[in-house]
């Protein structure tokens, strides 16, 4: 297995797939793994890109006891990567969570960014604010830690079925609910943070083009937070998939890939 020593001693999993064209890095949605990206990944490769996958900090095969579980540390984990790997110009495409871990990862690439792919993302904010009246009350992301901690096994079953607009084959819930069963506890504490995120300044100064792409029956991320995300960023546009909830990447997957596949051929 491919590993990266990153903090203390300890490692993240990823796996680097070379290509002709841009390079992309898929960024898995909080608490999965990148096994979810699997469809995606081979659309990539067949249309001749680079891709960069790997496992947050407590998720899939990466070390599970880090400290340090923030979106920043992922972050900085997706930089380093890309450091390590010596990729000069990177797309990063973030699911969920992820997505708030892409537009991070994205400022400190700076100029080696060549654009944002934001699937269902939890960014710019996640919860309400004075001057953002969208998505869920202060303090609710804190309380899912709270009910999820209380009986991990069944919270993860119900927000499996969640992810779907509408219910999934038994085989699709029950490989949902393993990928979140194969996180480390820990994890959940980069979900709690997604109480006080705020990335809009920061996604207002990425220069690269920006693709949000909202899930209309969305129940976990508010389709208004993805149609903020581009409003917010310099160079952003929305692409509706009105029949997806949070996974429009499984649930829309063959014109998901397509709208992808065109964003990056606009990109240098």
């Amino acid at each position: 297995m491919a590993m990266l020593n990153v903090a203390d001693g300890k490692q993240i999993y990823f796996e680097y797939y070379p290509g002709d064209k841009l390079p992309v890095m898929l960024i898995h949605g909080w608490g999965t793994h990148c096994r979810v990206w699997d469809t995606t990944l081979t659309a990539l490769q067949d249309a001749g890109h680079a891709v960069v996958t790997f496992d947050q900090r407590g998720c899939g095969r990466s070390d599970k006891d880090f400290q340090d579980v923030s979106i920043g540390a992922a972050a900085d984990d997706a930089a380093a990567l890309a450091e390590t790997l010596d990729i000069q110009k990177l797309v990063v495409n973030g699911w969920s969570l992820g997505g708030a871990i892409a537009v991070a990862t994205a400022h400190r690439l700076g100029d080696r960014c060549a654009g944002v792919v934001l699937t269902a993302g939890a960014t710019p904010r996640y919860t309400q604010a004075a001057d953002f009246p969208y998505g869920n009350p202060p303090g609710s992301t804190a309380e899912t830690v709270k009910l999820m901690r209380a009986d991990r096994v069944n919270f993860l079953m119900e927000l499996s079925k969640a992810v779907f607009a509408q219910p999934p084959s038994e085989a699709t819930l029950n490989w949902t609910l393993s990928a979140f069963m194969e996180a480390a506890p820990s994890a959940d504490l980069a979900l709690a943070e997604l109480d006080t995120l705020d990335q809009r300044d920061i996604l207002a100064g990425i220069a690269a083009p920006v693709l949000s792409i909202v899930g209309g029956k969305d129940l976990i991320a508010a389709p208004d937070i993805g149609r903020q995300a581009a409003d917010c960023a310099s160079n952003g546009r929305v692409e509706e998939f009105p029949d997806s909830g949070h996974a429009p990447f499984i649930e829309e997957g063959p014109r998901y890939r397509e709208v992808v596949l065109k964003f990056l051929d606009t990109l240098k």
